[in-house]
Order: structure tokens, then C-alpha cells, then sequence
């Protein structure tokens, strides 16, 4: 029984699957997406918030966890400047888990794209920034609403003049 065992093993010896999440993040944080299987992609969430989570702190010591999971410079320049900088103001939630139609050919296994929120790879957000544009457009119902407000007082300004009179 597997009770409380909680992660995936992904059919790798332990020491594979931490040298793969570490590739695999680095990749991520250097281009902004990657394709894998749907068990992978949702086995790399933790690390990769995990290391955003530690470069939005930004001082040395963060610095220095980050550095032994990632082993790129430019993955380290872009986690500590852009994606740090990206996610100041962000809770949490920094990836996207996209599943893709098609099956990998070989196998059938499911096929998804792991992607940062906002980076330049992700459509999602450009749509979602598009939607909540034209929401924001003021909307002629408030004019509408200012003319009926002027009829609806007008009358009972006659009305009170004839009782007076």
C-alpha cells in the first residue's frame, strides 16, 4: 500500500529523478516552458515555485539554495532579475501546467507544457489581458442612467408645484 508516500517515482532511480527536476528547472527558468509527460510536468511545480519562491527573497543565503539546485548562470540571472521582479506582488501560482491533445507516439503517454505565468511563451495570459480590457470599458449605462434620473425628477417638481398652488 502506499499510504503518506506522497511524490511520483517516474520509473527512475532516485538520483535521476533529482538531476532530471533539476534540468528540467533550469530549462524552465532559461526559455519559459518545456514539453514532458503529464507526470513530470506536474512533479516539477514544487521545485520550480520553490526556487521563485526563494528568489523573490533575494538576499545571500536564498542565493545560495537556489545555487545548489540550479546550476546555470543564466538561469540564475534570469530567476534573481526578471522572474523575481515578475513575481514581486504574487502569492503563489507562478506555473502553468497546459495538458497537450496529442499523445507522444512511442508510448501514447500524455504530453504537457509546463510554463511560467506572463512570460513571453505564454498566450494564456495575453488572452486573459484582452478579455479583461473590454470589461473595463465604461459602458453607456451610466449616462443612460443619468437621463432617466433627470425625467424621474423633473415630474415631481411639477407635481409639487400644482399641490402648492
Amino acid at each position: 500500500m502506499r499510504h503518506l508516500k506522497a511524490g511520483r517515482k517516474l520509473g527512475v532511480s532516485s538520483s535521476h529523478r533529482r538531476a532530471m527536476m533539476r534540468n528540467m528547472v533550469t530549462s524552465i527558468l532559461e526559455n519559459g516552458e518545456v514539453t514532458c509527460t503529464l507526470a513530470r510536468a506536474k512533479e516539477v511545480r514544487a521545485p520550480l515555485e520553490k526556487m521563485i519562491t526563494f528568489a523573490k527573497r533575494g538576499d545571500l543565503h536564498a542565493r545560495r539554495q537556489v545555487l545548489r539546485f540550479v546550476k546555470s548562470k543564466l538561469a540564475m540571472e534570469n530567476l534573481f532579475g526578471e522572474i523575481a521582479e515578475r513575481y514581486k506582488e504574487r502569492p503563489g501560482g507562478y506555473c502553468r501546467v497546459i495538458k497537450l491533445a496529442k499523445r507522444r507516439l512511442g508510448d501514447a503517454s500524455e504530453m504537457a507544457i509546463v510554463q511560467l505565468v506572463g512570460s513571453e511563451n505564454d498566450a494564456l495570459s495575453a488572452l486573459k489581458k484582452t478579455k479583461s480590457r473590454k470589461a473595463a470599458k465604461p459602458q453607456p449605462a451610466p449616462s443612460l442612467l443619468d437621463e432617466v434620473s433627470t425625467q424621474v425628477n423633473e415630474p415631481k417638481a411639477e407635481v409639487e408645484t400644482e399641490k402648492t398652488a
